[in-house]
């Protein structure tokens, strides 16, 4: 709608101009047309026309009335609230003034504009009662043609601005919602370090020192990089390498875990700390409920532009997950929101073992640089 002021803008300017474009053209268009109805058949078309132009003139001070009674009136204090017997018999009223003024107007400054103009010429028309009759039919014929022009205006002008309101509130829903769940990851996460932190500060202070090494590279890429709608594959596949460098050294030597990652993965996109959550739920509902031998998998592929991902850990077998925690659910909403159509998830929850299936159709960073330099130029436009 930035785009388009003249038509969208409330700006006093626009508004005077596009109403003083819509009445001219009505005005010349009537004076134009209804010179070719004879009010003296006498006189040619060019003749006719300097009195119709002025005829017309005079008629647009009904139009007017009727067109703004509809627009400002009628329509959004009754058509718009869906009352719609008032709008009827409202319109009704509006129209049988309009035909009053025209055939006030067509029985007295009409006929001297027809006798100032054609002077000596002009045989005085028809008898006063069709005189009255036929004023009464142009203003009928006139209000409803510019009537149904004016409503039609202002019904489109309204639905459109109303729908383009409601993408752009959908837009900020689903950007709040995604920040919001990217928002629920980052104190979990945290707090679950600091309380790691707390553990070994208590007895070793290198370990210690090495978890906030650690976890101070973390949180600069959740602060730095994760504000942006996508980040390098790479980037987040090193996230999840520290993360679990950081779990590893809670468990010491009794964790089992086995990660393979992609080796090429730098011209490809994802929407950061999609698969974290994946990762943190292994460590928070699996291998951490395990008494004996704590185990994890992770496997990546990438194949022409989709990456599977199947994650794997250990469980007792007493401990039954569900359908996963909180991050599992953001993951399942993030994909709904920015994937639509281009993944797969799959969680089987089984006695000893639970395992995710993730397919998801990556972008390229050429493709990504490309289409944000067009969204750029597009908003400059």
């Amino acid at each position: 709608m930035q785009n388009h002021p003249f038509i969208f803008s409330n700006e006093r300017k626009y508004r005077i101009r596009r109403h003083l474009v819509f009445w001219i053209f009505w005005w010349l268009f009537q004076g134009f047309l209804y010179s070719f109805i004879a009010v003296n058949m006498n006189r040619t078309y060019w003749l006719r026309l300097p009195s119709s132009i002025l005829e017309s003139l005079v008629f647009i001070i009904a139009h007017m009335f009727l067109a703004y009674s509809l627009m400002y009136f009628i329509i959004p204090r009754f058509l718009l609230k869906q009352r719609y017997r008032l709008t009827a018999f409202w319109v009704v009223v509006c129209f049988l003034i309009t035909a009053g003024l025209s055939t006030i107007f067509s029985a007295t400054i009409i006929k001297d504009i027809r006798i100032w103009i054609m002077k000596d010429t002009y045989d005085g028309g028809r008898t006063y009662g069709i005189n009255i009759f036929l004023g009464l039919m142009a203003g009928l014929r006139g209000g409803i043609t510019i009537g149904g022009i004016a409503a039609a205006i202002k019904l489109m002008k309204y639905w459109y601005v109303k729908e383009q309101r409601n993408l752009q509130l959908q837009k900020e829903n689903v950007e709040a919602q995604l920040q919001l769940l990217k928002a629920q990851v980052h104190p979990h996460f945290l707090f679950n370090t600091l309380n790691n932190i707390y553990s070994y500060t208590q007895n070793t202070a290198p370990v210690a020192a090495q978890l906030v090494t650690g976890l101070s590279g973390m949180l600069r890429f959740i602060l730095y990089e994760c504000n942006q709608p996508l980040v390098p594959l790479d980037k987040e596949l090193k996230m999840i390498e520290d993360y679990v460098n950081l779990e590893k050294i809670r468990y010491g030597n009794t964790l089992d875990y086995h990660i393979d990652v992609p080796a090429e993965t730098n011209e490809y996109m994802i929407a950061p700390l999609l698969l974290l959550p994946l990762v943190e739920n292994c460590f928070k509902h699996g291998t951490s409920n395990m008494l004996d031998q704590p185990w994890l998998s992770l496997q990546m592929s990438i194949d022409n532009e989709w990456i599977y991902v199947k994650l794997m850990n250990g469980k007792e077998p007493v401990k039954k997950n569900g359908p996963g925690g909180i991050g599992i659910e953001n993951v399942r909403k993030r994909l709904d929101f920015l994937y639509e159509g281009k993944h797969e998830l799959v969680i089987v929850d089984q006695e000893e073992v639970f395992i995710v299936r993730l397919k998801l159709k990556l972008e390229k960073k050429k493709t990504h640089l490309q289409l944000n330099a067009l969204l750029q130029q597009t908003e400059h436009a």
